[in-house]
């Protein structure tokens, strides 16, 4: 048998052939190979099968398993099974890899030892300009506070499964992911509370493709926003102030807004600012008028999406406690 490698990449799949195809392209420029590709097609109705096929015979370690759809945790549990490596790395199929990853990943996991890691996300240069508009509204300090890998932020790093690693250590210890909604922020609070270390390696970066529209982008932040209420009720005392920043910005919009038709129009102008706010920073860290302009409904959706959400879990969860979910109820009568 093979000498196994350091890194296995667990990516789930379910019907994003095109994704797949880019992502394994710039898997095979890896500048180090020592790293295994294990692809868990979650019942896709257009299966990827060919594309890993095809990487695995031009020299790609690479392996294909199809399932019955179940869900993405329950696809990287079954790809943590197969898995050969002493690390296991996580990527979303809308990822592409820069050529250096791994080469930059290992490097840094020898300065600084760790059990746990994650790292940011990026643009690509080749992306869509409502794609790059959306990456500035999840990355940047004055949407987000900073928390998914910004050099300033409000609250510490958290991993996400767009790019994250532990060890094989790790899992043995704490298990699989869950299948539920943030349940990469739901497995990095139980490898934190089993005493394990985790870091955030900011060269080890990604290109995020996230959604190609708003109304997509709408739906992904609107589940977030509610997901962080399941994570309070799992865990109490996760809630920080910066989790409610986009339910204080919509309670806030509304308001301003009211005031604006009853009173005064200037009781908009704290919105102007913040939005122009946007605008110019987005200018200067893109250089693009048109990213910088797209930028800012980007944000109104980022940040009114989530906000509903999490008014809206907040209201029927904590204060009707009404909506939870079956699996969120077992765990909380277990203390998990």
């Amino acid at each position: 048998m093979a000498e196994s490698p350091q890194f296995s990449v667990i990516v789930p799949v379910y019907n994003r052939i095109g994704e797949v195809r880019d992502l394994v392209d710039s898997l095979l420029a890896q500048t180090s190979k020592d790293f295994e590709l294990i692809v868990v097609e979650d019942g896709s109705t257009t299966p990827c099968r060919e594309i890993v096929e095809d990487a695995a015979s031009r020299g790609l370690n690479a392996s294909y398993y199809y399932k019955e759809n179940e869900g993405r945790s329950i696809a990287r549990n079954a790809g943590m099974e197969k898995a050969r490596g002493r690390w296991f790395v996580f990527f979303d199929s809308d990822c592409v890899i820069p050529p250096d990853y791994f080469a930059t990943l290992a490097e840094e996991l020898r300065k600084t030892p760790c059990d746990c890691f994650g790292g940011p996300d990026a643009a690509h240069s080749s992306f869509s300009d409502t794609q790059k508009a959306i990456n500035y509204a999840m990355t940047s300090f004055l949407t987000t506070g900073g928390i998914r890998g910004g050099k300033v932020r409000l609250e510490k790093f958290t991993p996400r499964t767009f790019n994250m690693g532990f060890t094989r250590d790790v899992y043995n210890c704490v298990g699989g992911f869950r299948e539920m909604f943030s349940e990469d922020i739901d497995m990095s609070k139980r490898i934190a509370r089993a005493g394990f270390r985790t870091i955030l390696i900011r060269p080890a970066y990604v290109w995020h493709k996230r959604r190609i529209d708003f109304r997509k982008f709408l739906r992904q932040v609107y589940v977030f926003g509610m997901s962080r209420i399941t994570l309070h009720l799992l865990y109490p005392g996760s809630l920080k102030p910066v989790h409610a920043l986009p339910a204080i910005f919509v309670a806030g919009t509304a308001l301003l807004i009211a005031l604006a038709i009853a009173v005064s129009p200037w009781f908009l102008l704290p919105l102007a600012v913040y939005f122009s706010a946007i605008f110019i920073f987005a200018l200067a860290g893109t250089r693009s008028p048109k990213i910088a302009a797209l930028a800012v409904p980007a944000a109104a959706v980022q940040l009114g999406g989530y906000g509903c959400g999490f008014l809206k879990a907040w209201w029927t969860k904590i204060v009707l406690r009404k909506g939870r979910d079956i699996n969120e109820e077992i765990l909380l009568r277990k203390g998990k």
